[in-house]
């Protein structure tokens, strides 16, 4: 047995404590290093897969500004009454305990794609050797006249879920009967593009039943068409006669101004008021994808691997890539992260690649057991994700298909979390 000076071991001791009391990310010199900036659907998949699937041969390290985090999707049953807030937010305890992962809390403020590190807002500085991208969106609040972060505590957008959910979920709630809400939908491309017809709906469904069938929602869009058109305006017709206007730009003219303390929307048609306004902005990949967007506001990506086109030591995914024609969706983000963290690990480990395969599908409630669906399967053709199969719910479905539909993505949406969260 080797024995140790008395300084010796100080030195050691001292040498122990010292790295104890780095944060892990420091820590692990002796694995190839994986950051992931973005804990939602896209973010929190790719590192869990990329733990998992390297059996502990890479260090990964999540870093995501929230302690729990808040799906954007089914936020509009929320919304509706459908479910609860706590069933919608998620913990990254998984995450950490059964994947090793380091989840790191905090806002990434900066990359520098020179030294290969993530700058966080305390100062930390965190090495990688790959880069995981996955921020979401960010929202450009001058794209609609009048509006802004501020009025956002007034008007609320809820496109980025969370106190802004709850915050559009307490001002519906306190709509009286014979007032309006007054929506203006996003122009493309945007986060979940039947979205914001599925929350109109969601509106709709409060107001009815309470009784308040006086009240309408009012939708200015910037768009002369929108996702599942044929779907949502029958249904609308159906369940919510003389409640739901919807307005494109050939007949409102355009938004001039939005003042959210008057409640008014100020268009060439007219000036809509009401007593809850919900604006949702013009989008662009979140602020740490800056530096890889083009002049669209997102990430160039190759179609293939989901890595940027800009830098081959990161990859982007989710909300904030150019992913062809696979729409802005969880469920497009979380089949990115399978294949982005299947390169990762190619490149790292020398792990099999395999051809990459892409899907999604959209579900949308329009009333109580009536789900709609669309969504499709994709591959890489010519240098983009082209759609190879697609599907869409019909008009003239059957109330059993419906509410099969439906409870088809109650169950999509607890093995999507499943699989993110662990």
């Amino acid at each position: 047995m080797t024995r140790l000076t008395r300084r010796q071991f100080t030195t050691a001791l001292a040498a122990g404590a010292a790295g104890l009391a780095m944060p892990s990310y420091l820590r692990a010199q002796d694995k190839p290093k994986v950051v992931v900036i973005g804990g939602g659907a896209g973010g929190a998949t790719a590192a869990k897969y990329i733990a998992r699937d390297s059996d502990g041969g890479i260090d990964v390290t999540l870093v995501e500004n929230s302690e729990t985090f808040t799906t954007c999707f089914f936020s509009n049953l929320y919304l509706g009454g459908f479910r609860d807030f706590r069933s919608i937010t998620h913990s990254y305890d998984t995450l950490v305990s059964a994947y090793g992962i380091t989840k790191v809390t905090g806002m990434a403020t900066a990359v520098d794609r020179a030294a290969k590190t993530v700058t966080m807002a305390d100062g930390t500085s965190i090495p990688y050797d790959r880069l995981v991208l996955s921020p979401g969106i960010d929202l450009l609040w001058d794209s609609v006249p009048g509006y802004s972060e501020e009025a956002a505590d007034v008007a609320p957008h809820a496109w980025q879920a969370g106190p802004q959910t709850e915050l559009l979920k307490a001002k519906l709630d306190a709509v009286e009967d014979g007032q309006n809400v007054v929506m203006v939908a996003p122009p493309n491309p945007f986060r979940c593009p039947p979205g914001p017809y599925e929350r109109a709906s969601m509106m709709a469904h409060v107001l009815k039943a309470k009784g308040y069938t006086n009240s309408k929602v009012i939708i200015i869009d910037p768009k002369d068409k929108f996702s599942k058109q044929g779907l949502f305006q029958p249904g609308w017709e159906k369940y919510y006669p003389g409640m739901v206007e919807w307005y494109g730009p050939d007949v409102h003219g355009g938004i001039k101004s939005v003042d959210v303390a008057a409640g008014t929307i100020e268009t060439d048609l007219d000036t809509f008021k009401g007593a809850l306004l919900n604006i949702i902005p013009a989008q662009k990949a979140g602020a740490i994808a800056d530096g890889l967007a083009n002049d669209s506001g997102f990430c160039p990506i190759d179609a293939a691997t989901m890595r940027s086109t800009m830098d081959e030591a990161i990859y982007v995914i989710g909300d904030a890539s150019i992913a062809g024609d696979m729409p802005k969706s969880g469920f497009s983000a979380n089949s990115q992260a399978k294949i982005a963290a299947m390169n990762v690990r190619g490149d790292l480990t020398d792990s099999k690649v395999f051809p990459a395969k892409y899907s999604n599908t959209c579900w949308s409630l329009i009333e109580t057991d009536d789900g709609v669906k669309v969504g499709a399967q994709y591959e890489p053709q010519d240098g983009k994700i082209t759609s190879v199969t697609s599907f869409i719910s019909q008009p003239d479905e059957d109330v059993a298909l419906r509410k099969a539909t439906y409870e088809e993505s109650i169950g999509w949406y607890s093995g999507i979390t499943a699989d993110m969260f662990g």
